[in-house]
């Protein structure tokens, strides 16, 4: 089976504005594996556009706990369920996916149950097995290897970049996360590294314009990475391809592809892509010198 990337939802943060792009998840393709990588709002209608049956989940894995990382994961499972999905879906995620999911089946408990009676359907709590991980592997299956490393996103601290290896061909989601180096190391010699960014021009831009602009831009700055510090990651990984998604700002008609990619053009001159919902990355033969 081919392998693709296809970016579900792009934007970086959870507001969501007429005409815009959605929230980040991905679908990562590799090994006969169907992955979806994080769940923020629109992950279920991206998915379906992207050609997957709802009853092909498989694994799901959430890198932490923010709304435009986890908001649809039940949403998701759940539409899924009522699609046909009968086989065990497997959900990973930091410590307190766990709870999100037992307080979303207590929010539907009324119509899970009346579904099964009423329809026949199995009981969507038995299908579902969630996993809560740290750094280190989080799952090595029939040739699929997944591994994790905590990245720096204050205040949250349980935050994980994701690398996915299968025969061969591996794959780096950097999760929200600042400026950090070790990232290098954890994403060396990867085919794609998917790494958020942020436009320091459109960072002045989205503060000017929101009431509270100051907190907010202490907080960007801290917690998230700016385009061509995602470069000098992808540089010192070696990495066959940079990605950038979980854009900031991805809505501000001020800023286009041609400013995102003069702003890592300053530090890396691999293989590139601009993230834009819907957007498939297929898997080159050749790899980066």
């Amino acid at each position: 089976m081919s392998n693709r990337l296809v970016l579900l939802g792009t934007k970086g943060g959870p507001a969501i504005r007429p005409g815009g792009p959605w929230p980040t998840s991905s679908l990562l393709e590799l090994g006969g594996r169907t992955i979806v990588v994080d769940c923020a709002l629109g992950v279920t209608r991206g998915l379906t556009d992207a050609g997957i049956s709802l009853k092909q989940l498989d694994l799901i894995f959430i890198t932490h706990l923010h709304s435009d990382h986890i908001l649809e994961l039940g949403p998701l499972i759940h539409t899924a369920w009522t699609a046909g999905l009968a086989m065990p879906v497997k959900v990973f995620g930091p410590v307190g996916t766990a709870d999100y999911w037992r307080g979303f089946l207590q929010s539907m408990a009324f119509d899970i149950d009346i579904r099964i009676v009423d329809e026949g359907r199995p009981d969507i709590r038995d299908l579902v097995k969630v996993v809560e991980f740290g750094e280190g592997s989080v799952l090595a299956d029939d040739g699929l290897s997944v591994t994790a490393l905590r990245v720096d996103h204050p205040p949250v601290t349980e935050c994980f970049a994701l690398r996915f290896e299968h025969g061969g061909k591996s794959v780096v989601f950097s999760a929200d996360t600042a400026y950090f180096p070790p990232l290098a190391d954890f994403a060396r010699g990867a085919d794609i590294l998917v790494h958020e960014a942020m436009l320091e021009e459109g960072v002045e831009r989205l503060v000017a314009r929101t009431g509270n602009g100051a907190r907010l831009r202490e907080h960007l700055m801290a917690s998230h990475t700016l385009a061509a510090d995602a470069g000098l990651i992808a540089k010192a990984a070696n990495v066959g391809r940079l990605v950038l998604n979980h854009l900031i700002p991805a809505d501000d008609p001020e800023f286009g592809e041609v400013d995102w990619v003069a702003a890592v053009r300053k530090t890396w001159a691999g293989g590139l892509t601009i993230g834009r919902d819907g957007l498939v990355v297929e898997f080159a033969d050749e790899h980066a010198a």
